[in-house]
């Protein structure tokens, strides 16, 4: 992992997710780019100040976060960069233009923060994203590692593409991973499907020597199964695949636990992860 981007609109959540980036790039020996998007024509704007100041006051607040954080990231390089256009696309287009590795943001959160232009973006640049997502919720607490990672196996046929780069990222830390079988309904062939998924991960994951936990659980409500499952082993990330509805957005399964779990997420879409799909074959 060599380039994380990390959005920043200087809300108190844009930081978090900053801070939260820089213990990863530390890990994992990666340079982070903090990217602005310069929206001065919204009245959502962070500066009670003229168009042609707004700009400068953004250099001038990314100055004061890289003297302020470069000496805590010890794993590379503390860029940012300035653009301007639509929000969600300037950050994918630079996560893709960089080759990314990862972007990391912060999430809506139902509790809310102040927001600024983090929480309306997230989910479209979660559905756009060229590599995966990691959305922060202002409200949880930083730690030094990564412990837990919850991984749900549900019987979409594209649920097992999010393992390779979850038992990759898991290795970062050691961390134990906890697969979750949901299973919401009670149809024997539902059941079976899942089975046959949960035995490819187990392959998977045995050969890559990662350490895991397989939970059954049983709701018709999966997002809310998971996120309770998490809470109750005090999981550090949920790894997730999303869906997009017929317009491209963030999917209503995806949608729910990225803006409602006090866990961070780690999103991935299909069309990033079907080079692993020969993988499950």
């Amino acid at each position: 992992m060599k380039k994380i981007i990390v959005a920043v609109d200087f809300s108190t959540g844009s930081i978090h997710a900053l801070r939260y980036a820089i213990a990863i790039a530390n890990k994992a020996q990666s340079d982070i780019l903090m990217v602005w998007v310069d929206k001065t024509a919204s009245p959502e704007s962070i500066y009670s100040i003229s168009v042609e100041d707004y700009r400068t006051e953004a250099v001038k607040r990314f100055t004061e976060l890289v003297d302020q954080y470069q000496p805590l990231h010890t794993g590379g390089k503390l860029e940012y960069k300035l653009r301007k256009g639509k929000i969600y696309l300037e950050i994918v287009t630079l996560a893709k233009r960089r080759q990314a590795d990862l972007i990391v943001m912060g999430a809506h959160g139902v509790s809310g923060y102040e927001q600024f232009w983090i929480g309306s973006n997230a989910n479209r640049v979660i559905s756009n994203a060229g590599c995966p997502v990691i959305t922060v919720n202002s409200g949880f607490e930083l730690k030094s590692e990564i412990k837990k990672i919850v991984v749900p196996i549900d019987h979409y046929n594209d649920t097992l593409l999010k393992i390779p780069f979850t038992v990759e990222f898991s290795r970062l830390y050691q961390s134990e991973l906890h697969l979750t079988a949901v299973h919401a309904t009670n149809m024997e062939t539902m059941h079976r499907r899942i089975e046959n998924f949960l035995d490819k991960a187990r392959k998977y994951i045995d050969k890559a020597n990662v350490p895991y936990h397989i939970e059954y659980l049983k709701s018709a409500e999966i997002t809310k199964s998971t996120i309770e499952y998490a809470q109750s082993i005090n999981a550090d990330l949920i790894s997730i695949m999303t869906e997009q509805d017929d317009n491209g957005l963030l999917g209503p399964c995806a949608q729910q636990i990225v803006n409602h779990s006090p866990i961070p997420i780690l999103s991935m879409h299909v069309g990033d992860a079907k080079k692993y799909k020969s993988l499950f074959e």
